[in-house]
C-alpha cells in the first residue's frame, strides 16, 4: 500500500484439511468447504474471520488465551501471519482447532519485509520506473521490499515459501496478502499524513522496470517500457504486470490445491480500483476465496461504502466459484458503526466478515460479534 502505518500494510486487506488435490475433487465442491466445514448457529452460516500475527517467543498459553477468546466470542476463522515460519504455524495449529477455529497460513507474499534469503539477492526486488530498487530505495516506508514477478529466481522463492505453508497438517488455505505490486496511488485518507499529491502515475511509484522485466515484455510487444513517455496509457504494459501477479496466483492456486489446502487472498476493495491502485485484478484470479480489505477510513467514506464495495466485488466474481468475505477495519469504530458495517457486508452479498485485526476487538465490540451468533 502506501507509505501507510504498520498495521495498515498488514492489511494489503477456511476449512478441515482436504485429503484429496482438486485434481480429484470438482473445484465447485472444493470451494463450497468454506462455508459448510464449520457447523454454526449463525444465519446461513455467514462466517467470521480475524487477522492475528504470532511471535514465536509468546507461549503456548498466551495464544491458547487469545484463540479461547475468538472461540468464545463466535469467530469461525483465524488468518495467522507466522512470517513465513510453518514450525510455528503447526505449533499454532492444535491451539486454534481446540476451540473450534479455522486456521489459514497469512503471509507478506510480494513484499517481503526481512527476508533473509531474498536479501542475499538485490537483483530480486522491483525496480521503479525512476531506477529506484526495493532492496535499498524502498518507496513510502521502510518495510516495502518488493520483490520482481517475472524474475524466475524470486518467483520461486516465493512458491517456495507457499509450500512450505500449505504443507502444514491442519491448515484450511494459504492466505495471500502483498498480492500485487506496490502501490501506485495511495487510499486519499493517507495522502495528507505523508504530504503526497498522488494525481498521476509518479514514476517513483511505478513498479517493476527491472531489465527481465522490460526485456521480456520487449520481447513479445516490440517496445521498451523504459522508452514511453506516458507509461500509463500503454494498456499491454499495465496488463502485462497484471498478468504477472495472476500467473503467480495461478500457481499457488495449483500449489495449495495439490497439498490439499484451498487458496484465499486478501486484496483491495473491488477489482476495478485495486486494478487503478495496485495492479491487482482479483476477480480474473483462480482463487478460493477474496477478504477485500473495505476499509472505509482509509478513503474518507462513510459506512455505507462498505456495502457498496462488496456489491461490486460480488457482481465482479458472478460465475466464478470464488466466495467474497469483507474485511473490515475495526480501530475507532463504534458499536453502532461496526453494526452497520457487518449489515452492509452481509445485505450486499458477502458470504462472511473478517475483522482487522483480533487484538484490537474492544469488549463492546465483541458483544455486537456475539449477536451475530443468534441473529
Amino acid at each position: 500500500m502506501n507509505k501507510p502505518t504498520k498495521f495498515f500494510h498488514f492489511l494489503t486487506l477456511f476449512i478441515p484439511l482436504l485429503i484429496v488435490s482438486c485434481e480429484n475433487k470438482p473445484q465447485k465442491e472444493v470451494t463450497e468447504t468454506i462455508t459448510n466445514s464449520t457447523t454454526t448457529t449463525k444465519e446461513s452460516n455467514f462466517k467470521l474471520w480475524t487477522w492475528t500475527t504470532a511471535d514465536k517467543s509468546r507461549t503456548d498459553e498466551s495464544f491458547d488465551e487469545e484463540f479461547k477468546k475468538y472461540g468464545e466470542n463466535g469467530l469461525d476463522a483465524i488468518l495467522i501471519n507466522t512470517y513465513g515460519d510453518p514450525e510455528l504455524l503447526a505449533r499454532l495449529v492444535p491451539i486454534a482447532k481446540k476451540h473450534d477455529l479455522e486456521v489459514h497460513a497469512w503471509m507478506f507474499t510480494m513484499n517481503r519485509p526481512g527476508d533473509k534469503v531474498a536479501e542475499q539477492h538485490p537483483e530480486w526486488y522491483a525496480v521503479s520506473r525512476d531506477g529506484k530498487s526495493c532492496y535499498d530505495e524502498p518507496p513510502y516506508v521502510g518495510y516495502y521490499k518488493w520483490l520482481c514477478p517475472t524474475r524466475k529466481e524470486s518467483r520461486e522463492h516465493i512458491l517456495g515459501l507457499i509450500e512450505g505453508l500449505s504443507k502444514v497438517e491442519g491448515v484450511a488455505s494459504y492466505h495471500l496478502d502483498y498480492i500485487r505490486y506496490s502501490d501506485i496511488f495511495l487510499p486519499i485518507g493517507l495522502l495528507p499524513k505523508y504530504d503526497l499529491k498522488q494525481e498521476t502515475e509518479l514514476p517513483r511509484y511505478d513498479f517493476c522496470y527491472c531489465d527481465v522485466c522490460t526485456a521480456e515484455f520487449e520481447k513479445i510487444h516490440h517496445k521498451n517500457p523504459k522508452d514511453f513517455t506516458n507509461p500509463a496509457i500503454d494498456m499491454e504494459w499495465k496488463n502485462f504486470r497484471l498478468n504477472k501477479i495472476k500467473s503467480i496466483v495461478d500457481e499457488a492456486y495449483k500449489i495449495t490445491h495439490e497439498n490439499g489446502k484451498i487458496l484465499t487472498a486478501a486484496v483491495f476493495p473491488y477489482p476495478e480500483m485495486a486494478d487503478h491502485m495496485v495492479r491487482q485484478r482479483w476477480d480474473k484470479w483462480k482463487v478460493d476465496a477474496v477478504l477485500p480489505m473495505i476499509y472505509n477510513k482509509f478513503y474518507n467514506e462513510e459506512i455505507d461504502w462498505i456495502g457498496y464495495a462488496t456489491k461490486q466485488g460480488v457482481a465482479d466474481l458472478e460465475g466464478r466459484d470464488t466466495e467474497l468475505h469483507t474485511g473490515i477495519y475495526v480501530p475507532e469504530m463504534t458499536v453502532n458503526q461496526l453494526k452497520e458495517a457487518i449489515h452492509q457486508a452481509k445485505s450486499n452479498g458477502a458470504n462472511g466478515v473478517s475483522f482487522f485485526d483480533g487484538p484490537a476487538i474492544t469488549d463492546e465490540q465483541w458483544q455486537v460479534i456475539r449477536a451475530l451468533q443468534n441473529p
